[in-house]
């Protein structure tokens, strides 16, 4: 008898794991501002993640940040099945109903921009939100991922292999 394997390999993301492109460097936003590299060097870690910069309503928070060569990228997770507001906005991004990404910042350095806007090398970013606008276009959800999908994912492939198993 023939033997077929089948073998899997996947990283299952924590329920709400989120990673986002918190701002695109190069390009100006929808008011003329565009931001530097280098302008996110002082981020604190861990942030809040906010949907639409509701400060009352906190919906995860942000662990991970990094600037690379195209952008400002921050990695997270929605707190999925501990605060209600956090699952909704779970349903939602998943359903590509949001897919913004907007940053809440002060203390912007930099020159005036002509016609409009900043060339901003510093700032103090407060909170990274989740928002269906954003305010640079760029600026998106990259990947959302949840263990329920991949927990399906598992399931399919091992009635799919016992079913190659049984032949």
């Amino acid at each position: 008898m023939d033997r077929l394997q089948i073998e899997t390999k996947f990283v299952a993301g924590d329920a709400g794991a989120i990673e986002a492109l918190a701002w695109p460097f190069a390009t100006a936003d929808r008011v003329g501002d565009m931001i530097q590299k280098g302008a996110f060097a002082g981020v604190q870690l861990p942030m809040p993640m906010l949907f639409g910069h509701d400060q009352g309503e906190p919906i995860g928070v942000w662990d991970h940040a990094e600037e690379r060569a195209d952008g400002f990228y921050v990695k997270g997770r929605l707190l999925v099945g501990a605060v209600k507001r956090a699952d909704e906005v779970h349903a939602l991004i998943k359903a590509g109903a949001v897919r913004g990404i907007s940053i809440g910042f002060t203390g912007a350095t930099g020159q005036r921009r002509q016609p409009r806007g900043r060339n901003i090398t510093d700032l103090k970013l407060m909170e990274v939100s989740l928002v269906t606008i954003p305010c640079h276009p760029g600026a998106r959800v990259t990947s959302a991922k949840d263990a329920v999908g991949a927990l399906r994912l598992t399931a399919a492939l091992q009635r799919a292999t016992a079913q190659l198993s049984a032949r």
